[in-house]
């Protein structure tokens, strides 16, 4: 009987433990697959690719890559619950005509949106404004042949190169805006330009709170831009 009884008393034992593995078990893979499925989340498909195409202006000369303004925008763009892929293609000393030479590479990138930013250079080596102007006008064709939404951005140059090289370079920018009906920023440093306490050491390119005011300036296009993709994505 007393053996009887040990043997029933070692099979419940051996049942019991037998469920508390299975229930430990079951509690660690549920633990094991929680911050897969968060990391899942975080690495979610972006809703579009916006590219910024310019100088040293957007390359982020004189800050850390992450204290740019492409970089900057894409964290603003997140914190609003935007998850769009910003890729800055920036190349510090680029021209106009540079641009244009590396089009094509740009193309490869799929953007959806670009932002345009250049011409400060052709305007500091004192090249013809008809320059630069044809070259924005061809660069602007291509990516509308290719359904890409432009926000176009604005340079002024310095009044040193005499008044009348000044306003010729200055008009092209809304000349070409209002031909091509795009979403036009004025001028890319505005409120930004000559302020010390914004700007590196140069005087010519800002820092990380100058780009910090870039975006709150170029932001209001942007979503501009973001609303007309969407817009056009859900009709196709």
């Amino acid at each position: 009987m007393n053996r009887s009884y040990l043997r029933n008393n070692r099979v419940v034992t051996l049942l019991l433990l037998v469920l508390l593995l299975l229930v430990t078990g079951c509690d660690r893979q549920e633990e094991k697959q929680q911050p897969v499925t968060a990391k899942v989340e975080e690495q979610s498909e972006p809703l579009g690719t916006i590219v910024c195409v310019g100088d040293s202006l957007t390359a982020g000369l004189g800050v850390e890559e992450e204290l740019s303004y492409p970089a900057q925008l894409e964290r603003r763009l997140r914190v609003d619950g935007l998850n769009y892929q910003v890729v800055n293609a920036g190349v510090s000393g680029e021209t106009t005509s540079g641009t244009l030479s590396r089009l094509e590479w740009i193309l490869t990138m799929k953007p959806d949106i670009v932002i345009l930013e250049i011409g400060a250079n052709d305007g500091l080596r004192g090249i013809d404004p008809a320059v630069p102007a044809k070259n924005l006008r061809e660069i602007l064709r291509v990516l509308k042949e290719n359904d890409i939404i432009v926000v176009f951005t604005g340079m002024k140059m310095v009044w040193n190169l005499g008044p009348a090289y000044t306003l010729a370079f200055n008009g092209i920018y809304p000349e070409i805006a209002d031909e091509n009906d795009l979403i036009f920023m004025p001028f890319f440093l505005e409120d930004v330009a000559t302020k010390r306490d914004l700007n590196i050491e140069d005087g010519l390119h800002p820092n990380a709170k100058g780009y910090e005011k870039v975006v709150d300036n170029l932001y209001p296009y942007v979503l501009k831009a973001i609303k007309q993709f969407e817009k056009s994505r859900a009709g196709s």
